[in-house]
């Protein structure tokens, strides 16, 4: 089936769109959505493409009118606190935030789907000819129950229990219990920075919880004495406990100073370097203004806050 003009895309990007115009924030979710079993017919298939294409083109004037912003839920709340104030400043403006991931807020950007993609991870391969800009970086908080008694682990600690070699609390001093290991899905910008900065060689066991977003694993993690979870230092909160990190409290200043260990960027990207409307909301994203909302959130201001 050929479709017309600037519907001739890959499955995936339509995928994208539907997920922007209708704010499915679970990608995996989406590509199911989508793809059909085995056993449904041809017919049935390329129904749901016409479906498809069809509910995007009624999204498409919607887009017209603003500024799409895209991808990772742990940069998402701190973009809409951003958007909010920007058109409190521009009440012509309209900017909409919206989640999924890190590498689909990457690909919306590829795509031209989105004017700007979000991601709490630094990009690989051809996503580094993307344009790209830090706009801040951010903490990643190890996570327990306020009920937990234990306060300190290691690096190596904390990927044993991902790894599933560690499977009580009592191995590491706590409560007998079983742990319950709580970790982000695929694409998740989070779980890549985790991987990355704690795993190793080791893989996340897949009997581990897997949820869509921050909030949720904070949620999880609050209501279970016995879970272990990771999350953006700057929404940790009173429902749930960040550990220490070989005895260095996870902090914003520990994070300034180098001394606790892990760490992300927060990027916007975007196909080619923004104009226009684009380019003035990330002209305020970037200013005193800007970067003071960003602190004043808890975040860090960028080690860079140059564009590449």
């Amino acid at each position: 089936m050929l479709l017309p003009g600037k519907w001739r895309k890959s499955k995936h990007q339509l995928v994208i769109q539907l997920m922007l115009c209708f704010k499915v924030d679970n990608m995996k979710f989406a590509i199911e959505i989508w793809e059909p079993k085995r056993r449904t017919c041809k017919a049935v298939s390329a129904m749901i493409l016409v479906i498809a294409v069809s509910l995007i083109s009624s999204c498409s004037s919607m887009k017209d009118a603003g500024i799409i912003v895209a991808g990772s839920t742990s940069v998402q709340p701190y973009a809409e606190i951003l958007a909010e104030e920007y058109m409190i400043r521009h009440p012509d403006a309209m900017v909409d935030i919206q989640g999924g991931g890190s590498s689909a807020g990457i690909m919306a950007a590829q795509s031209g789907t989105s004017n700007l993609g979000m991601s709490s991870r630094v990009l690989e391969g051809d996503e580094k000819s993307l344009w790209s800009v830090e706009i801040a970086r951010d903490g990643l908080a190890i996570i327990v129950n306020p009920a937990n008694p234990i306060q300190n682990l290691t690096i190596d600690q904390i990927s044993d229990i991902y790894s599933a070699k560690i499977s009580d609390w009592s191995q590491l001093g706590g409560t007998a219990a079983k742990i319950h290991i709580i970790t982000r899905e695929d694409g998740s910008g989070t779980r890549d920075a985790f991987v990355k900065l704690v795993m190793g060689k080791s893989s996340i066991t897949p009997r581990a919880i897997v949820q869509d977003s921050n909030g949720a694993v904070r949620q999880l993690v609050g209501d279970d004495p016995n879970a272990i979870g990771f999350i953006s230092l700057g929404l940790v909160d009173e429902t749930v406990k960040a550990l220490q990190l070989g005895g260095v409290e996870a902090t914003r200043d520990n994070v300034i100073n180098g001394s606790y260990d892990l760490s992300r960027p927060f990027l916007f990207v975007a196909n080619e370097e923004p104009t226009g409307q684009t380019k003035q909301f990330l002209d305020f994203v970037l200013s005193d203004e800007g970067q003071q909302i960003l602190i004043n959130e808890g975040l860090i201001p960028p080690s860079e806050g140059t564009e590449k």
